[in-house]
């Protein structure tokens, strides 16, 4: 009867506040190494359960709702928030899983971003290894007329997430490790010394097509904020 009654999970979940998820199902780590790496990242972490990734960045009116201010700099209820620092995201989840009283909510970790970012694929961005394509999933300094836009207005990748390349920089939980020559998972592989702040991905309105591939990634101090840092939720199934 247990197995009968055991459901899968949905393709896609909406909470109390509107945030909508999609379903990222798990994977077995790749072994081919055909990525075109920025950063020597060349193969997955295995993600051995589903989990809801944010099918956007978190908007202004998201953040809005729950944390009574808005401190953007470019407005727009429906633009990503951005200026928050990741001390301000850490009070951001505090207060989602108290009003979803489910403690599910999370910022993801980078490999949880990049396999989801790459939904599949192993190429330098989602849709392929061309930056002439980029146009047409990315806000990104060729096209932003120096600004955030409002989120979804690009095309998803295939896992139906929209912006993962461009429109903000999205911080994850991980902190930096400045080379890596295999993997994440790899601890073996990392610089002793090399430890900086969290990680951020996906590049922004600001930069060029290399900074928003899959594999690229930065760090950022966690006190502060900018103008093209915002972020997305991870909620466990």
């Amino acid at each position: 009867m247990a197995d009968a009654e055991r459901r899968e999970p949905a393709a896609s979940i909406k909470n109390s506040i509107g945030m909508q998820f999609m379903l990222v199902p798990p994977c077995e780590p790749r072994t081919d190494q055909n990525e075109h790496t920025d950063k020597g990242m060349t193969c997955e972490t295995p993600i051995s359960k589903p989990f809801y990734l944010g099918k956007y960045p978190v908007t202004q009116k998201e953040w809005e709702e729950l944390m009574d201010s808005d401190p953007s700099c470019f407005e727009g209820s429906d633009r990503p928030v951005e200026c928050v620092s990741l001390n301000d995201v850490q009070e951001f989840v505090r207060r989602l899983n108290s009003k979803e009283g489910d403690g599910k909510y999370r910022l993801p970790t980078e490999d949880e971003w990049e396999y989801a970012c790459r939904a599949g694929t192993a190429t330098r961005y989602s849709f392929g290894d061309a930056d002439s394509e980029l146009d047409g999933y990315a806000w990104y300094y060729r096209n932003s007329e120096h600004g955030t836009h409002p989120v979804g207005q690009k095309k998803p990748n295939p896992w139906g997430l929209y912006d993962m390349h461009g429109n903000v920089w999205e911080w994850c939980y991980d902190r930096y490790y400045e080379i890596c020559e295999n993997s994440l998972a790899d601890t073996s592989s990392w610089v002793a010394g090399s430890i900086s702040g969290p990680v951020l991905r996906g590049g922004s309105w600001v930069n060029y097509p290399k900074k928003c591939r899959s594999s690229y990634r930065i760090n950022f101090h966690p006190n502060y904020g900018h103008y093209s840092l915002g972020f997305r939720l991870l909620r466990s199934v």
